[in-house]
């Protein structure tokens, strides 16, 4: 019995040695890694602040980091907007092919109720250019179809270099602006090797952080620029070649009323009933 509870007092002490080793063993891990979690808090605190001070947020600070070149950038998309209004407003299908004068001007002419001066008054008055395309064709009233047709082709040409106006600055834009940002980027990283050979900044980010907010922002505005240019480019192209394949469908309309082969079936066809009513 003795040796039993001797046996055990034995167990337990040695029990009470083995948990005060692992104590004494995990305490010191424990202080360093409160003590390595105290001290890079701060440091997270330090890199965030150096983070928000080398990131800038607002336009003055794109500007001021960015360099000279930003500038330009920002003119170029100060053009691209203000193109983009005049055209979305100048483009607009009513204004292009105004759908009440064209229905009347062709019912008229199919009717026989518009003579060569009615009908280039109407198109004078209307000036559209689906009513200059049809006043060109009205300039050549009772000729053969292909001087119709050529008349209808020189106007027109006409109206379509007046739709495509301005439509290259889109594409100057989409062109220029990715060489601005080029430009600002290699600026930048000439400034930061400079700043390397200068300091031996190769492992202190904070000496670096200006020519890389230079090289990347100019980066990011000329794509910011170009990309939509690019895109307009494409929309507004493709809406003017609509535009001028409905003109032209319906300037070949006006050529088939007034060709002088039209005029002239039309004459055969009215003797022949004045012909077969006076026969009756």
């Amino acid at each position: 019995m003795n040796r039993f509870v001797r046996s055990s007092k034995i167990r337990s002490l040695s029990l009470l040695l083995v948990a005060l080793l692992c104590c004494v063993a995990v305490a010191p891990a424990a202080l360093a890694a409160e003590a390595s979690t105290d001290s890079a808090a701060p440091a997270a605190a330090s890199t965030s602040a150096e983070q928000q001070d080398f990131i800038p947020l607002d336009l003055r600070g794109i500007l001021r980091d960015a360099g000279p070149l930003m500038y330009a950038i920002l003119l170029c998309s100060f053009l691209l907007v203000g193109v983009l209004l005049e055209r979305t407003i100048c483009l607009r299908r009513s204004r292009i092919i105004p759908k009440p004068f064209v229905t009347r001007f062709l019912e008229q002419l199919h009717e026989g109720q518009l003579d060569r001066e009615q009908a280039l008054k109407l198109c004078q008055d209307n000036g559209s250019p689906v009513a200059n395309v049809f006043a060109g064709a009205v300039r050549k009233w009772g000729r053969p179809g292909v001087e119709v047709e050529q008349g209808v082709i020189d106007a027109g040409e006409r109206a379509t270099n007046g739709l495509r106006r301005y439509l290259r600055v889109f594409y100057g834009v989409a062109t220029v602006g990715p060489l601005l940002g080029l430009m600002g980027t290699v600026l930048g990283m000439i400034e930061i090797f400079n700043v390397i050979a200068a300091a031996d900044a190769l492992g202190r980010s904070e000496l670096l952080a200006s020519g890389i907010a230079k090289a990347l922002l100019n980066t990011a505005g000329g794509l910011a620029v170009a990309i939509p240019a690019s895109i307009f480019y494409v929309f507004f192209v493709s809406r003017v070649d609509r535009l001028v394949m409905e003109i032209d469908r319906l300037a070949q309309g006006v050529v088939n009323i007034i060709s002088a082969e039209e005029l002239g079936a039309r004459k055969d066809v009215a003797s022949k009933s004045r012909r077969v009513s006076a026969a009756a």
